[in-house]
């Protein structure tokens, strides 16, 4: 699930990224072009038992992203604005922040 947070005043966009715990494993990561292609683990949230990784993003872009589970599967996320052809021929999400 992607929940978005427009601002009036500011030029960005609070991104909430989520994976309920029954889709993930025991850990996973948010790989991203925003954090450059570097994986970022998510926090586990015992309270709604899904992963979740809070970030600001420029307004009026568009950003690439999939989720990492257990350093071996990777899910995308059902929620995500659009879908894009990766080069290992599988899909990428894509996050619009317009």
């Amino acid at each position: 699930m992607i929940n978005k947070r427009f601002f009036k005043t500011k030029d960005e966009v609070e991104v909430t990224f989520e994976l309920p715990q029954d889709q993930a494993g025991s850990r996973v990561e948010l790989v991203a072009d925003f954090l450059d292609w570097q994986p970022m683990q998510m926090k586990k949230v015992a309270k709604t038992k899904s992963f979740k990784f809070k970030t600001r993003l420029p307004k009026d872009k568009q950003f690439e992203f999939r989720y990492l589970v257990d350093n071996e599967r990777w899910i995308n996320d059902p929620s995500a604005d659009q879908y894009k052809p990766n080069v290992f021929g599988e899909d990428n999400c894509l996050i619009n922040t317009y």
